[in-house]
Protein backbone atom coordinates (compact mmCIF):
# COMPACT_ATOMS: atom_id res chain seq x y z
CA UNK A 1 0.00 0.00 0.00
CA UNK A 2 1.38 3.17 -1.34
CA UNK A 3 1.25 6.54 0.75
CA UNK A 4 -1.04 9.31 -0.77
CA UNK A 5 1.95 11.48 -1.17
CA UNK A 6 3.93 8.92 -3.38
CA UNK A 7 0.44 8.17 -4.87
CA UNK A 8 0.24 12.09 -5.69
CA UNK A 9 3.95 11.77 -7.20
CA UNK A 10 3.63 9.01 -9.05
CA UNK A 11 0.17 9.99 -10.87
CA UNK A 12 -2.10 7.49 -9.15
CA UNK A 13 -3.77 10.39 -7.41
CA UNK A 14 -4.84 13.99 -8.52
CA UNK A 15 -6.40 16.90 -6.19
CA UNK A 16 -9.60 18.24 -8.48
CA UNK A 17 -10.08 22.00 -7.59
CA UNK A 18 -11.57 21.61 -3.96
CA UNK A 19 -8.72 19.71 -2.71
CA UNK A 20 -10.11 16.54 -2.73
CA UNK A 21 -7.91 13.30 -3.80
CA UNK A 22 -8.77 11.54 -6.91
CA UNK A 23 -7.92 8.19 -8.35
CA UNK A 24 -6.34 8.78 -12.10
CA UNK A 25 -7.71 5.69 -13.08
CA UNK A 26 -10.84 5.95 -12.38
CA UNK A 27 -11.50 9.17 -11.70
CA UNK A 28 -13.28 8.84 -8.28
CA UNK A 29 -12.78 10.40 -4.88
CA UNK A 30 -11.37 8.40 -2.67
CA UNK A 31 -13.14 7.62 0.40
CA UNK A 32 -11.28 7.84 3.86
CA UNK A 33 -11.47 4.93 6.71
CA UNK A 34 -10.45 6.28 10.13
CA UNK A 35 -9.20 3.57 12.55
CA UNK A 36 -8.67 5.01 15.76
CA UNK A 37 -5.79 2.54 16.80
CA UNK A 38 -3.84 3.41 13.84
CA UNK A 39 -1.62 6.93 13.23
CA UNK A 40 -2.62 6.72 9.53
CA UNK A 41 -5.84 6.72 7.76
CA UNK A 42 -6.84 4.70 4.76
CA UNK A 43 -8.19 6.22 1.55
CA UNK A 44 -9.72 3.85 -0.76
CA UNK A 45 -10.73 4.18 -4.11
CA UNK A 46 -14.50 3.36 -4.70
CA UNK A 47 -14.27 1.71 -8.05
CA UNK A 48 -11.28 -0.20 -8.50
CA UNK A 49 -9.96 -0.75 -5.37
CA UNK A 50 -6.98 0.96 -4.27
CA UNK A 51 -5.64 1.74 -1.13
CA UNK A 52 -3.31 4.36 0.10
CA UNK A 53 -1.91 5.29 4.29
CA UNK A 54 -2.67 8.97 4.61
CA UNK A 55 -0.19 9.94 7.84
CA UNK A 56 -3.15 12.06 9.86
Amino acid sequence: MKSTRKGLRDGDLFKDTYERLNCSECEQVLDKENDPDEVFSVRKCPECGAEYKELR
